[in-house]
């Protein structure tokens, strides 16, 4: 008999996250080396997915057992048909997305060398994100936790201040954003993920420690979390006032496209299981790490039984 692990899932039913943001129709080419300069590049391996940072972070809640819905613009377009099929199909409920007439879905074009580094080619069409979702209290009230990202910001502020107000977990993916776009998020959000990028850019500080540790002064409300890649993640222990350090996994990465949105997803599920933050941080860390295993993007967001398997192993 396995022994119980911190990142069994509780009792009762599924937790359920609301994730507001990007989804896109990427096309995904594997080349040996990424290129420098003009020429032509002769990709071995392509996949096209849906995906894109919340709709990624919505595949991790599914495959790690919790339940995601989607809230996102697409246009009016065979693409958007095909993003909002491809997303239905991976289990996610789609039933919040907005199909905007006049606008064109978003695609991105991105190359993966062997190392699993990336060069990513995206276009959004600012109409897709003209308006605003309406929805209701009643709305939010059936989530246990929201995930936004920046792709929507109008909507993502809304989404926020209602679930703040009302209690629950409103989770801020704090990706490196137009300027001025992290500042409107992150008042009303309750924990935010920040990438080493974008917590460089606020800080301009080169440690991922003083990153971590000056963020928290400027959004001293909220839990602060900076990722960095194969160096693990930093978050701010408010009870040792001090920034503290988990390490993840080692793995051989082969595509770390989506990595960070695995982890968001897998944060705001056990965010919403009411896991501790560093137990939160050590299960998405993990669950990151081996997406970065295997080429296609979100596809390899792991299950649970393998996050709890390769924790074993540490």
């Amino acid at each position: 008999m396995t022994a119980p692990s911190i990142f069994d899932p509780p009792a009762g039913a599924a937790k359920h996250v609301l994730c507001v943001g990007a989804a896109v129709l990427d096309t995904l080419f594997r080349v040996h080396t990424l290129p420098h300069g003009q020429g032509k590049v002769l990709p071995y391996d392509m996949l096209q997915i849906a995906e894109g940072m919340a709709s990624s972070a919505a595949y991790a809640i599914v495959r790690l057992g919790g339940e995601a819905s989607l809230w996102g613009a697409v246009g009016d377009d065979d693409t958007g048909e095909r993003i909002i099929r491809d997303l239905d199909v991976a289990g996610i409920d789609m039933d919040g997305m907005l199909r905007v007439g006049g606008a064109r879905s978003a695609v991105s074009t991105i190359l993966v060398d062997d190392d699993g580094e990336r060069l990513i080619v995206p276009f959004y069409d600012p109409k897709l994100h003209h308006t605003v979702k309406e929805f209701t209290v009643e709305h939010i009230a059936a989530f246990d936790a929201v995930l936004v990202d920046v792709r929507w910001p109008a909507l993502a502020l809304q989404v926020l201040k209602t679930a703040r107000a009302m209690g629950k977990p409103a989770i801020l993916d704090g990706d490196v954003a137009p300027d001025g776009i992290i500042e409107q998020l992150a008042p009303e959000a309750t924990h935010i993920v920040f990438s080493e990028p974008a917590a460089q850019r606020l800080t301009g500080a080169s440690d991922v420690s003083a990153m971590a540790h000056r963020l928290k002064q400027r959004f001293d409300h909220a839990f602060i979390c900076v990722t960095a890649g194969a160096a693990g993640s930093y978050w701010f222990d408010e009870q040792n006032d001090a920034a503290a350090h988990c390490p993840t996994i080692s793995v051989k990465a082969v595509d770390t496209l989506a990595a960070g949105d695995i982890f968001h997803g897998a944060f705001a599920l056990a965010i919403a299981e009411r896991m501790a933050p560093a137990d939160a941080i050590r299960f998405s860390s993990i669950a990151a790490a081996i997406k970065c295993e295997s080429f296609g993007g979100r596809s390899g967001a792991p299950t649970r039984a393998e996050v709890i398997g390769r924790s074993r192993s540490l």
